[in-house]
């Protein structure tokens, strides 16, 4: 009995979603809902890029990659958010707490990366056409998803020690649904300015240079679209970006409002909601408007629902 307590002690409590237990019910059925539909499409993105070898291109090979990080990205929040909507009492262990918020950091910073990669990629094919073969090969495809994911992980390796080597309060309840970064440092018996400095400057890092690099690949492409003299073409390569924008506007906006403020701005109420937003909204949203917005995509998806048809007539 004595270990049992002592096991409980050590737990994390998540009050966020405390809510009364008909809008947790009708909470969890909506949440659900939009969990295996962002399962269903991202599923369906990474079939479709695989089977069909006219998306077997840079642009498509990272869209595949992204779907990937984002349906892992769900799994590590969202089946336990489901299963806490439901129990009375929401609860985590220290090691799990640890391991989310690794996992978490780690698919969330190479997704940062990975933005970048796509956003490099997209520069290159519309500056460079003429190079954009012989530059974006499969291998250097390869290693920039190798280099994102080893920058995701090192970044993830580095917050999460920093984090849950701090001693913590007896009472460790967590203004969240998961074990994100500022809900954990709260319930810190002492955390240090060191540490909360290098997080910052992490987040920075993660945020702020994929982003300005990002920005400045679609200034060269600004410059380069202007330049092309029909309307259509502009608006054929325009086309081409628009779905990877409004990916980096939906990622970096929330993540910035997370994560690049003051301590002392810190609203739980305001986080639980923008945390929502990319957790749950953002892996629904991407796939939807990359396959809304892209003709190939598109094309393919159609070519797949007949070709599923055809051999479903054919075996009757």
């Amino acid at each position: 009995m004595e270990n049992d307590s002592q096991t409980l002690a050590t737990d994390f409590i998540f009050l966020g979603f405390s809510n009364p237990a008909e809008l947790q019910k009708l909470l969890f059925v909506v949440f659900l809902l939009l969990y295996l539909v962002t399962l269903s499409t991202n599923t369906t993105i990474m079939t479709i890029i695989r089977v069909d070898p006219s998306l077997h291109t840079p642009m498509y090979f990272f869209l595949c990659v992204l779907s990937f990080l984002e349906t892992c990205y769900t799994f590590v929040i969202v089946p336990k958010m489901l299963v806490d909507l439901l129990a009375e009492r929401k609860a985590i262990s220290f090691l799990g707490c640890a391991v989310q918020m690794y996992f978490f950091l780690f698919l969330g910073c190479s997704h940062s990366f990975l933005l970048a990669a796509m956003g490099y990629d997209r520069f290159m094919a519309i500056c460079h056409p003429l190079h954009y073969n012989n530059i974006m090969t499969r291998r250097v495809c390869v290693q920039l998803v190798v280099a994102s994911a080893l920058s995701g992980l090192l970044v993830a390796q580095t917050i999460t020690t920093l984090v849950f080597c701090l001693p913590f309060q007896a009472s460790r309840k967590l203004n969240h649904f998961f074990c994100d970064i500022a809900p954990v440092l709260r319930v810190a018996f002492a955390h240090t300015n060191l540490s909360e400095a290098v997080v910052f400057t992490l987040c920075i890092f993660v945020l702020l240079i994929p982003l300005t690099l990002i920005l400045i690949s679609y200034l060269f492409i600004l410059f380069a679209i202007l330049k092309i003299p029909s309307a259509t073409g502009r608006r054929k390569a325009f086309s081409t970006c628009s779905a990877h924008l409004t990916a980096v506007i939906m990622h970096y906006g929330c993540a910035s409002f997370i994560y690049l403020r003051p301590n002392a701005s810190y609203s739980s109420d305001q986080d639980a909601v923008i945390s929502v937003a990319y957790t749950i909204l953002t892996p629904l949203l991407n796939p939807m408007i990359y396959s809304l917005w892209n003709k190939d995509v598109k094309t393919a998806l159609q070519k797949a629902l007949r070709k599923n048809r055809l051999s479903q007539k054919d075996f009757q």
